[in-house]
């Protein structure tokens, strides 16, 4: 008798569609990841200006000392001064209606001098996605981004997302 060598056609189409199996698997789940990645840049970037924009608003308290509600004239002439003159932030427009912003004038954006100044520089292509706005009253900075993730656009709405995930 003589003896055969080599694959047989049986053995030769499952491994084919073991390693079609495993690609598959393999591409979603490196999707996935690559979806969070992106998802933990977007915060980090978001975590920066926030932190950044904040040192405004303590710089604005610091100069104005503790200052009771009737003087709020001297305290905005003040965030003036420091959010926009020297090209640190510009008043926004073309603000995106699906932020749902009522106080538009508290609305600013970066500024090219503004990520420079704050070593953001890796943000440079994205600077008019960013919006800063300024709670007068709790003196919170809230963050939005304009492309958004998953139809949320505030970070404390994409920080949210990312708890759900985890």
């Amino acid at each position: 008798m003589k003896e055969m060598k080599g694959i047989t056609l049986i053995a030769l189409t499952i491994t084919i569609v073991l390693l079609l199996i495993l690609a598959t698997i393999s591409f979603y789940s490196g999707k996935e990841t690559i979806e969070k990645a992106k998802l933990q840049e977007l915060k980090t970037n978001m975590l920066l200006i926030q932190a950044k924009a904040k040192e405004y608003v303590e710089e604005v308290n610091f100069r104005m000392g503790i200052i009771p509600d009737k003087q709020n004239t001297n305290k905005i002439e003040a965030r003036k001064e420091i959010y926009e003159d020297g090209q640190n932030l510009k008043v926004a427009t073309n603000i995106p209606s699906e932020f749902n912003l009522t106080d538009e004038e508290s609305c600013y954006q970066l500024t090219n001098q503004t990520i420079e100044k704050w070593g953001l520089d890796k943000l440079e292509d994205e600077i008019d996605d960013y919006f800063l706005v300024f709670d007068e009253i709790s003196e919170r900075v809230e963050v939005y981004y304009r492309e958004g993730y998953n139809g949320q656009y505030s970070l404390t709405d994409i920080e949210k997302i990312g708890q759900t995930q985890e």
